[in-house]
Formats: structure tokens, sequence, C-alpha cells
């Protein structure tokens, strides 16, 4: 896939901010890691300390994904999130703009190569399935050094930061695939490619079902089944961490999926959720609980991010 081509237009007065904003994240992706990591944790007691609409989804989240937890470990649980915050500001820096260099001297294990080497053996695609957490773009390039995968995005609003990103991650990525893009994708898959793909959002699309997330009905897009029947692929889950005292990143490939796809979408999705709140529930301070997972409600049921008046009162 050739990177995106540079236009004059870019140049404009109007996009001066958005260059602005890009430089400071190549000064942060250039720092040393140790450094990088010591402005992260600064950013995210910023982030900690800044009353912030995020905060309220983080508690509704948390405390509907963790009801056996009490309101004190709910709330220590929101604080270390709204922390992880700073680090993932820095980490999208790094894996976007950090040199080669830099991102060979980070620290990393992996598991499960050995799956992806049977798909491959076997002539299929592979769908790496992985959840939203703070470093999924790093995590993205890190595994990048060790086999090649193609990824899946959403255009941004700036066409400065569009032109950024796609450029940074074709650096690393064989291809990146527009989310509505489903004939390149499944192509890619076909010809025995790897896509990395995060199907936990609340897309709000038509081809969504409603399938558990912590016991919770989540509005879940019903892709991975859709790209694994059209395409062969088998699907894999993946899941990285962040390990604790700037020891780096453990990234693990699971075995893949049995009799996946199915013939009922709507249980393959349950599955697909299963997997991933497996993974979140290994490292849930690092999931991106300030999403609104459950924006979408069945029929009937109430808006979870509603606040009531005497919320309102008290922020």
């Amino acid at each position: 896939m050739p990177r995106p081509i540079f236009s004059r237009s870019l140049l404009a007065p109007r996009h001066w901010p958005a260059w602005l904003g890009v430089g400071v994240i190549w000064v942060i992706a250039h720092m040393p890691y140790s450094l990088l990591m010591f402005v992260g944790r600064r950013l995210g007691a910023i982030v900690l300390r800044i009353p912030s609409a995020r905060r309220h989804i983080a508690q509704v989240n948390i405390g509907l994904c963790f009801p056996e937890l009490d309101a004190a470990a709910q709330a220590a649980l929101v604080d270390r999130n709204l922390r992880d915050i700073g680090l993932m500001l820095v980490e999208f820096a790094l894996g976007w703009m950090a040199s080669d260099r830099a991102m060979a001297r980070i620290p990393l294990s992996i598991e499960g190569l050995e799956h992806l080497e049977s798909a491959r053996a076997q002539g299929k695609g592979v769908l790496l399935v992985g959840g939203h957490f703070s470093h999924l773009e790093l995590c993205a390039r890190l595994v990048s050094e060790r086999i090649r995968i193609a990824g899946m995005y959403r255009k941004m609003d700036s066409t400065v930061f569009e032109w950024t990103v796609l450029r940074a991650r074709l650096h690393y990525a064989e291809a990146m695939f527009d989310k509505d893009d489903i004939r390149g994708t499944v192509k890619h898959l076909r010809n025995g490619g790897t896509l990395w793909y995060a199907p936990d959002q609340d897309m709000r699309s038509k081809d969504s079902v409603f399938a558990p997330f912590f016991d919770v009905p989540a509005a879940t897009i019903t892709a991975t089944h859709h790209l694994a029947r059209m395409s062969g692929a088998m699907v894999i889950p993946f899941f990285h961490r962040r390990l604790p005292n700037g020891r780096g990143y453990a990234l693990r490939l699971g075995a893949p999926l049995e009799n996946f796809p199915g013939a009922d979408a709507r249980v393959d999705t349950a599955r697909v959720n299963a997997s991933i709140e497996q993974m979140v529930r290994e490292a849930p301070e690092q999931y991106l609980w300030v999403h609104k997972r459950f924006k979408t409600r069945p029929l009937g049921q109430p808006d979870v991010y509603e606040r009531k008046a005497s919320q309102e009162r008290s922020v």
C-alpha cells in the first residue's frame, strides 16, 4: 500500500495548529524511554485532577463491569485508569513517530507465535482480535517487528493528522484498511495476510448485536464473524499489557478460536466478547473505560450514562 501523497494545501495557515501538535508529538516520541514513561505518569496525575465527563463514563463502566468490588475498590480502579491515560498519550506518540532504533530498545516479550505459524502453514489468513487498551498503537508496532500485519482504522477529522498518522502506520504495517473497506480486507485475509482488529467499541452499526460483556448487554459489531466466514481466516486472540516499573510490554497470541465461525453471528460475537473480557480482567486499569461502551441500550432500557440532577450539582 503506497504512503499517502503530501498536498501543498496541508501547509495552509488553518492547518498550522495541527502541525504544531504533530511537532509536539514528534518531540515526545524522541525522548528516552524512561523519561517518556516519567512524562506519561506526570500527565496521568494531571488528567486525574482535571474535572471531566470521562471520569463519570469510567465510573459507570467500572461499576457495571465489576459489581463484585466495593465502592472504594471501584473508585481506586477509576483513578488508576485515569492515570493510565497519561501513559496512553505518550505511547501513541511512541508508536507513531519513534525511530526503529528506539523501538528495538523497548523491553518486550511475546508468546504464542506458534499459533500464527501453524495458521500460515495451512495457508490461512489470521484475524488478530484484541481490545482497546491504552497501548494498542504501540503494541501493534511492537508485534509488527516480529510478524507482518495489516490494520483497520477510522479516518481522522484533521487532514494533517490523517496524513501524518497513516504515513506513520504504513511505516510498520503491511497495509491499512478503512473500516468500511470490507472487500480489501477480505482479499488480504484470503491471500494469507494477518490483520489486527479490535471490535470492542459501540459503533452504532446496523450490523451489531447485543452480546454480553462482563454480563452487561453490549452492542457489538458482528464483523469478526463475517470476516472469518468470507475469508476463511483463523481468529486468534491478541493480548498485550504494560509491565510495571518500566519493564516494557508482554504480548500474547492465544490459540485460535475453535469451530469459528459458527452458524450464528450472535453466538460468535459473544465468544469474541468473552475473549476480550478475559484480557481486560488481566489488566483492567489499562483498558479504555472512558469510552461509552454501553451507549446503545436494548429496547426499553435507560441510558446508563445519564447524570441525575443530584450528581450534576455535586460536580
